[in-house]
């Protein structure tokens, strides 16, 4: 397609778009008395309207029946997580009986490192991504030092080559063939947080499996995001945030994945609790832990519903939706996106854009690097009631999602934009 800088081409784009309509499902803020540009789905996803009526059944169920609130009502809270299960299978690529939610994202790292981080004297060491999410690579050392290992020998982490910002696919596998001896697991991000770049999570899993090594997955900035088949793909584990492009609020409770071959394995280990514990056993309050089928066995504790309501009603914008119709206008939004950018970014080159263009290689985040003046054009962008990410030393993040965004946004973005660096 050929695309056009023009306001009347964007607004074209919005009136073409059968998903136009789902923007009016969210709550955005406002400046200035007006809809702000919202695009900032990768650190916290906009409010669906129908989650404070989901919150307030649960509240107004607690009011009513106190603890029966657990097998009375319209929405019984002893397997609430029923109705939320299947409308994540088409979003993770998995069965109903992979998917668990509980606790958050680095709670659930650590708790699945423990069943997949079992290392001994000479195969213990942890391949990652160079520039991980700092919470995961606080998790990856601490693990290593719980195992009295020293993090500057176990954990390997693949950084970029010399004058560039991302990292090879084959970089990866060598690293992890050069280290088969003693890599216990490979675990990087389903997306990098900084550039975007989507990394071949199947490709890495092969050759994690080849090394006889566990391969498990971060999905905070891919779940929502970008099509994931672990399943298919023979992940052993990932987990992930439900409150970026899952839209499930401040501080949702997270997901797990674990493989259904894994599940089975009467050998790993696991932290047991008490939600972890066959339902059918669950309330003989036994003292032998006897582990669910599924997995929910790695859960813990009895699920928060008040989070769960929220999350199950931000899932259920996505059903209605459909995610495969999701995926096709967020690579439509980023196409036009890097087209305006590009626009722009001439004759005179004034930024670098450091996610890839392959849409396999991204999700919808662009993030790009300013030459000059990088911190005074970020925060002109908020006051002229656009939402985006900063990140050292010179990177502006943006992510226009399809449940929300439009292709107006961001030809109103990139014209802005192009005022602020000419005046820079």
């Amino acid at each position: 397609m050929q695309h056009k800088f023009l306001l009347e081409y964007a607004q074209a784009l919005d009136s073409k778009d059968t998903l136009h309509h789902f923007r009016e499902q969210f709550y955005a803020p406002e400046l200035k008395g007006k809809r702000a540009i919202y695009f900032l789905g990768n650190s916290l996803g906009l409010q669906p309207k129908t989650a404070r009526d989901e919150v307030m059944i649960i509240l107004q169920d607690w009011a009513n029946f106190g603890v029966e609130g657990f097998f009375l009502g319209n929405n019984p809270w002893l397997n609430y997580q029923n109705k939320i299960t299947p409308l994540l299978c088409d979003i993770i690529g998995a069965t109903e009986e992979e998917l668990v939610t509980m606790n958050h994202l680095t709670v659930n790292l650590h708790l699945l490192m423990i069943s997949f981080y079992q290392p001994t004297a000479t195969r213990y060491k942890i391949i990652c991504e160079a520039k991980a999410f700092p919470s995961d690579q606080y998790a990856f050392q601490s693990q290593v030092k719980l195992h009295g290992f020293d993090a500057a020998d176990a954990i390997i982490e693949v950084h970029p080559k010399e004058g560039t910002e991302l990292i090879t696919t084959e970089d990866i596998i060598a690293a992890i063939e050069e280290n088969k001896d003693s890599v216990a697991l490979v675990l990087f991000s389903g997306i990098n947080y900084y550039t975007g770049q989507v990394f071949d999570m199947q490709t890495i899993t092969k050759a994690a499996h080849k090394a006889g090594a566990y391969a498990g997955f971060d999905l905070a900035h891919a779940a929502g995001n970008i099509k994931l088949q672990l399943h298919d793909w023979q992940v052993d584990f990932a987990c992930w945030c439900n409150y970026k492009y899952l839209n499930s609020g401040p501080g949702a409770i997270a997901g797990a994945f674990i493989h259904k071959r894994n599940i089975s394995d009467k050998n790993l280990l696991r932290l047991e609790g008490w939600w972890g514990n066959d339902a059918n056993n669950r309330f003989k309050m036994q003292n032998t832990f006897t582990a669910t089928a599924t997995a929910e066995s790695w859960a813990m504790s009895t699920p928060p519903i008040i989070l769960l309501a929220a999350h199950k009603s931000a899932l259920e914008v996505f059903a209605a939706a459909g995610f495969h119709n999701l995926l096709q206008k967020s690579n439509a939004l980023s196409e036009y996106l890097f087209f305006v950018l590009n626009h722009i970014n001439q004759p005179v080159e004034k930024f670098k854009i450091i996610t890839p263009a392959n849409p396999d290689e991204r999700g919808c985040q662009v993030s790009f690097s300013v030459h000059k003046n990088a911190k005074i054009v970020f925060d002109q962008l908020l006051p002229n009631g656009i939402f985006a990410d900063w990140r050292e030393p010179n990177v502006i993040r943006v992510a226009p999602v399809p449940l929300y965004n439009s292709f107006e946004e961001i030809f109103i973005f990139a014209q802005l934009l192009q005022q602020i660096l000419n005046a820079a």
